[in-house]
């Protein structure tokens, strides 16, 4: 099998595969074009190789065209699973806008950049002030409800499989449990009920390399995100394992064989 990537660091864990710069694309066409699959494109690759070329990529197009920024993702857990979104507004900026999410939400309440990662591009907004300072920067108010939470959970899967799943616990007095804004990770027991969530939605949208960020409110989950490109900081020998879950995808399922060789995650009903 001819394997393609265009992400060195991502596919360590995958022997066999020739890498080419993303930038020198169009220099390797014909190899290209002989590959049975292109791994890890960049977004502005995406369209070019799938419509212009026929290629399969992977990760899947969903995760790619879902993951490009979070209304494209909250639209879609909206209509997949509505009862498992924080209340959630996405508005313009105009004076109505903020008047409404105002009313809707009272203060604080959490904005967030629609495409930044690690925690990035999130703020908590205390007043209408801190309102149009955030606003004043931004095309569209992306606004959320704060739920009382003191944690989230990272769940990753690949292929429909769950790689690893930890806690990320906010430090004291902050808003953001994200592992490079001071998150501590924690491998206590994981709720079935997140781990349930996160597979849905993954199969339901054709998502197969993701870290879905998820909440526990009195034992309900609410999904947050999902990143495509997630941080390996709590996953164990991560090249090795991911990159084994990638191999059992490009084989269309053909090896069935655990590729994490630990025992399963400690889930709580």
């Amino acid at each position: 099998m001819k394997l393609i990537t265009f992400d060195v660091f991502r596919t360590l864990g995958i022997p066999g595969v020739r890498y080419i710069k993303p930038e020198r694309m169009y220099d390797h066409l014909e190899e290209i074009r002989q590959a049975d699959w292109l791994l890890f494109p960049e977004y502005w690759q995406v369209n070019s190789l799938v419509y212009g070329l026929g290629k399969r990529i992977f990760p899947s197009l969903a995760s790619y065209h879902l993951g490009h920024n979070k209304v494209e993702q909250t639209r879609a857990f909206l209509a997949r699973c509505p009862e498992h979104v924080p209340p959630t507004e996405i508005l313009g900026t105009s004076r109505a806008s903020l008047d409404h999410v105002e009313a809707r939400f009272g203060y604080p309440f959490i904005v967030k950049r629609i495409k930044s990662a690690m925690g990035e591009g999130v703020s908590l907004i205390a007043s209408r002030d801190a309102l149009l300072e955030h606003v004043a920067e931004e095309t569209v108010l992306y606004a959320q409800q704060r739920l009382p939470i003191d944690r989230d959970l990272r769940i990753v899967l690949v292929g429909g499989k769950v790689i690893a799943a930890y806690w990320r616990v906010t430090p004291l007095g902050g808003y953001r449990a994200n592992v490079s804004q001071g998150g501590r990770i924690c491998h206590e027991t994981i709720p079935e009920a997140a781990i349930a969530l996160a597979r849905r939605l993954a199969r339901d949208l054709d998502i197969d390399h993701a870290g879905f960020d998820i909440a526990l409110v009195d034992g309900h989950p609410y999904v947050f995100e999902f990143n495509r490109l997630f941080g390996n900081q709590g996953i164990h020998d991560s090249s090795r394992r991911i990159g084994a879950a990638i191999q059992r995808v490009l084989d269309l399922g053909d090896d069935d064989r655990d590729p994490d060789g630990e025992p399963p995650l400690q889930l709580t009903a």
